[in-house]
């Protein structure tokens, strides 16, 4: 019989490359066939070809016990094969590798040679049962005579250990003697196994550190240097004492070794061990450092990864170590690697500070600034592109510069670099006001949102940077430009929320009314609905703060310009009522309703000469009394007390916290107490008995309803005659009968007996007298006083072109409030569960107060001033305070009239009042 050798078998697979399957079929028949072969010799070549076509993909699992039996071969070159395929085919859940106990330890008694081959193949498949039953023979392999036996029998126990952990604690003291091995072979592996070990428990290890310290010190084995530089990496953090013995090794390592891996872990365990403090620390860290800028220059990419990410790592401790190469690191940033130059940002943001925030901040917008298009071909080379076909090429790469994630990664690193710390590093907020204004127009990715925030958060917390912040926000919201780009992907609308916002603050504009015409135009109806409320908004306080100030200096021949920029608003507040969004749409109308008041109020206004206003209309004798009218239109005083009661101020992060609960006030009590909701099927059966009973009694409900109908219809008719003089004369079909009336009445009282037991719904208990009366008593609602406005100064306000001018020092000292405003009263609260870190915290909200600008304000109380409104009221007219809590309580129904029931609520309720 003749068959097929493993060589054999793969000249079959290659020529069988368009019926593979049917040919490994049938090759698989016959490995069937030869695995039950009584010759060892073919049983093995068997196994053998299983194991190649495992290799492949097929599976070999039916055949594991014939793998056991080759295993247990006589001859070595067979007992090699079995070894191999149970290397390859067994796993933990394998059944037969419970046959394989004794057949292991009578291995590992045997010929060296056979004692290697089952070392090897014991690494492979122990299980904790295997390592649990070899433990002694393995430790006992330690004392081989032969090294490469003992070399091998480490790294077998290293398996061993990491299946069964509780044989560590016999072999322990054996691994510390082979540490003194005469062969460097043991050592090195026994080595690279504590290595390994020490990660678990190391503590346990710190008894092994004088001999790992002669080995660091007399070594020359740069691989083994490595490894016991990781192992004092992990032991140094726990002995402190080992720092100073470590640092003159390592230092001396460090100066003269050429081999870079090594240079690198030794630097790598000087930063996690602790050795680079103190002065001999900052002598070896300076090395360190000269050592990784090195790194930097070097062609190797991989280096100048390593050396970045080890230079993150001393910043902390040594910043101006690192500053010192700061150029060469900025050039990294400009690597075509992105992965280069995200680790060179992580190095950046880290050695941030007030001195040279301007230069970094810069250096990281001008990649954003940059357009890095590709070159056009020339005409020629066009022309002979289009006459020769070829195969399309594919398309270039992108550059991380034009890349979107890379460059939304870059504008947030630049807004955290300025908001670390509450704007800490910042010494020029002029200047980063620019940069926040330029990043919205070169970054090209939705950071809106968050330069929004910023810009809002300084123009609270940093009163001096205000006029500059109106002076650039103006720019912006005068740019055609960005307005245009807005929309777009990228356009950052949310910018134009907070230059909205910052001049709707118009305290220092100087002509506010030209900006009123940007606000308005029918364009910004393309932003995002929030950015327009913002726009209707500020419009509002513009227009408010122009006209008091108008008022001030007013002069009858500035009634034309007023009433023609009122007009003008109406005219283009009217595009924004129909918007799709409600918030947009609710603002413009309550707009639109106020400047149709002004605008008839400036109608109705009469110019006054001097006279009239010194000394009104002259009386009989010929004396007049001064004028208690004033001299300009009192409406223009309407809109800005509305919104210049408080100052703007950053508020606390915990001032909603510190806000005191008033007394009497308890939280978590019921508003209304909680009843169980009646079942749907019982509320039907007693509505069913309800209508039972008031069909069995007949007629004489319906006698007595008839002769009280009679009654109320006389004086219905008397109502009814009223009626119809006032309104006319009125169709007889639309007049309710009595009955129809009585009807109507019962059911009413029907439906409100069933709505007194529901905690949800409020009921009206006032008599119906008293409810018409209060429905026509207009005279009772308050009215807005326009009159006895205190007299104002005639002084003309200069006009300038933009701003107001005001003296501004050459040098700024800028002023951050970082604490914010707290509440009136407020009481301590207990810090914020995740307080925000630095570099990536948002802004605070901001909110109406008048804090001080200075850190640590404390909680100052706010008196608003005095409104030039008197809203007048009455004196007997009672004050709502807040209600006292209706107790609801659900009465038994044992069949009383509706009446009864009726009379006895109301009693319980003014009962209830009356307490």
């Amino acid at each position: 019989m003749w068959e097929r050798t493993l060589q054999d078998l793969i000249r079959g697979l290659r020529a069988n490359k368009k019926d593979e399957s049917k040919f490994i079929a049938q090759a698989v028949d016959e490995i069937r066939n030869e695995i039950k072969h009584k010759d060892m010799e073919i049983k093995a070549a068997a196994v053998l070809k299983l194991t190649y076509l495992h290799m492949l993909g097929y599976d070999m699992s039916w055949a594991s016990f014939h793998v056991v039996e080759v295993m247990s071969a006589p001859r070595i070159h067979l007992k090699t094969i079995g070894y191999l395929a149970a290397t390859q085919s067994f796993q933990q859940d394998t059944d037969v590798l419970m046959l394989t106990t004794n057949l292991l330890k009578k291995d590992l008694g045997s010929k060296p040679e056979e004692v290697a081959v089952a070392l090897n193949g014991l690494s492979h498949i122990v299980t904790p049962e295997l390592a649990r039953d070899l433990a002694p023979e393995l430790i006992a392999m330690l004392n081989h005579s032969r090294p490469h036996i003992r070399k091998r029998a480490i790294l077998a126990l290293y398996k061993a250990i990491m299946k069964y952990p509780e044989i560590l604690p016999q072999c322990m003291s054996r691994l510390r003697d082979k540490l003194d091995d005469p062969d460097d072979g043991v050592v090195a592996a026994t080595v690279n196994v504590l290595c390994e070990l020490v990660h678990h428990n190391p503590r346990d290890y710190l008894p092994l550190a004088p001999q790992l310290f002669h080995l660091l010190t007399t070594s020359s084995n740069n691989w083994m240097l490595i490894k016991l530089i990781k192992l004092f990496g992990t032991l140094t953090p726990l002995e402190p004492r080992l720092v100073k013995k470590l640092q003159p090794p390592i230092t001396d390592l460090i100066s003269t070794t050429s081999a870079i891996s090594l240079l690198y872990e030794c630097v790598r365990t000087c930063i996690i061990g602790g050795m680079l403090q103190g002065h001999s620390g900052s002598s070896l860290a300076r090395t360190c450092v000269t050592k990784l800028a090195g790194f930097l220059q070097d062609r190797d990419q991989n280096l100048k990864y390593i050396a970045l990410l080890a230079m993150v790592k001393i910043v902390p401790t040594h910043p101006e170590l690192v500053a010192e190469y700061q150029d060469m690191i900025l050039s990294s940033v400009n690597d075509e690697d992105i992965s280069i130059r995200m680790r060179a940002l992580d190095l950046v943001s880290a050695m941030v500070s007030r001195h040279n925030l301007q230069p970094i901040v810069q250096h990281l917008l001008s990649h954003l600034v940059k357009s890095e298009t590709a070159s056009l071909p020339s005409a020629s080379q066009a022309l002979s592109q289009l006459a020769t076909p070829t195969i399309p090429a594919a398309k270039p790469a992108i550059s991380p510069s034009q890349s979107p994630v890379y460059r939304l990664t870059l504008a947030q690193r630049i807004l955290a670099l300025g908001s670390q710390d509450v704007y800490d590093n910042v010494t020029d907020f002029e200047w980063y006001i620019s940069v926040l204004v330029d990043l919205a127009y070169v970054a090209r990715v939705n950071i809106g949102g968050e330069i929004r925030d910023q810009l809002v958060d300084i123009t609270g917390r940093v009163r001096g940077a205000r006029r500059y912040a109106v002076q650039y926000m103006l720019k912006l919201l005068t740019d055609e430009s960005f307005l245009h780009n807005a929309p777009d992907s990228g356009g950052c609308p949310e910018v134009l929320w907070a230059a909205a916002w910052i001049c709707g603050c118009p305290s220092e504009l100087a002509e506010p009314q030209k900006l009123l015409s940007y606000l308005l135009q029918s364009r910004i109806s393309s932003l995002p609905p929030d950015v327009v409320a913002v726009y209707l908004q500020a419009s509002l306080k513009v227009f408010g703060s122009w006209a008091a100030e108008l008022a001030e200096s007013w002069d009858d021949d500035d009634l034309p310009r007023v009433q023609g920029t009122v007009n003008d608003i109406v005219e283009r507040l009217s595009d924004f009522v129909t918007h799709p969004d409600i918030e947009v749409q609710e603002r413009a109308a309550e707009m639109l309703q106020l400047f149709t008041f002004i605008r008839a109020d400036l109608s109705a206004y009469k110019p006054k000469t001097r006279s009239d206003f010194l000394y009104g209309e002259s009386s009989a004798n010929g004396f007049g009394e001064p004028s208690p009218e004033p001299r300009f239109p009192k409406s223009l005083y309407l809109i800005k007390p509305l919104f210049s009661v408080y100052e703007l101020n950053a508020v606390a992060i915990t001032a909603q916290a510190s806000v005191p609960v008033p007394d009497g006030l308890d939280l978590d009590a019921w508003i209304v107490p909680w009843q169980e909701e009646p079942s749907a099927g019982a509320e039907r059966d007693e509505n069913d008995a309800a209508e039972g009973k008031k069909a069995k009694k007949g007629k004489k409900k319906d006698v007595g309803k008839a002769k009280r109908s009679k009654g109320k219809a006389k004086a219905g008719d008397v109502d009814a005659d009223e009626d119809g003089a006032a309104r006319g004369s009125a169709s007889p079909a639309l007049v309710e009968t009595a009955e129809e009336r009585a009807e109507r009445e019962r059911r009413k009282a029907e439906r409100l007996e069933r709505l007194r037991d529901d905690p949800y719904y409020l009921i009206d208990d006032r008599t119906s007298s008293t409810m018409s009366v209060s429905a026509l008593d207009v005279d009772a609602i308050p009215v807005v006083k326009l009159d006895d406005l205190p007299p104002l100064s005639q002084t003309a306000t200069p006009r300038l072109p933009s701003l107001r001018s005001s003296p501004v020092p050459a040098s700024q000292t800028f002023i951050i409030d970082k604490t914010g405003e707290m509440p009136e009263g407020a009481v301590t609260a207990p810090p914020a569960r995740s307080p925000r870190p630095s570099g990536t915290s948002s802004p605070s909200p901001l909110g109406n107060g008048n804090g001080a600008s200075v850190v640590g304000s404390g909680a100052s109380a706010t008196v608003p001033p005095p409104s030039r409104f008197a809203y007048d009221l009455d004196a007997d007219e009672p004050r709502s305070g807040t209600p006292q809590p209706i107790k609801v309580t659900r009465a038994k129904k044992k069949g009383t009239s509706a009446g009864k029931k009726g009379k006895k609520r109301t009693q319980k309720l003014d009962s209830t009042a009356a307490s």
